[in-house]
């Protein structure tokens, strides 16, 4: 089983930054790649920026040039940062490990972007 952690989220203001954090804990070994997705108020969720173990990255196409997913393997965290803020960024955000035993998932950090 892997245990994730998320904080960051919150209120800003379009054009600004936010940095989401997840952190990992029990089988990390286990883990193969992490993730952010976000779920927007009655839309599906969708993945916004993956990363593997080995740092390969993929990004969302409204995201590129503005997120940037990174891996501190010491600390066991994966973040998100987050620039040039649009309000429809707005959603949910949610930290997902994929594992040898199945995908986890955080329990979601809030972000709202006002125009």
């Amino acid at each position: 089983q892997v245990q994730l952690v998320e904080s960051g989220g919150g209120l800003v203001q379009a054009g600004g930054s936010l940095r989401l954090s997840c952190t990992a804990s029990g089988r990390i070994f286990d883990i193969t790649a992490m993730a952010w997705y976000r779920q927007a108020p009655g839309k599906q969720r969708e993945v916004v920026a993956r990363i593997s173990m080995g740092d390969t990255t993929s990004y969302e196409d409204s995201v590129k040039g503005r997120f940037t997913i990174s891996l501190n393997n010491a600390k066991n965290t994966v973040y998100l940062q987050m620039n040039t803020l649009k309000p429809e960024d707005t959603g949910v955000y949610f930290c997902a490990a994929d594992s040898y035993s199945g995908r986890y998932w955080g329990q979601g950090t809030q972000v709202t972007v006002s125009s």
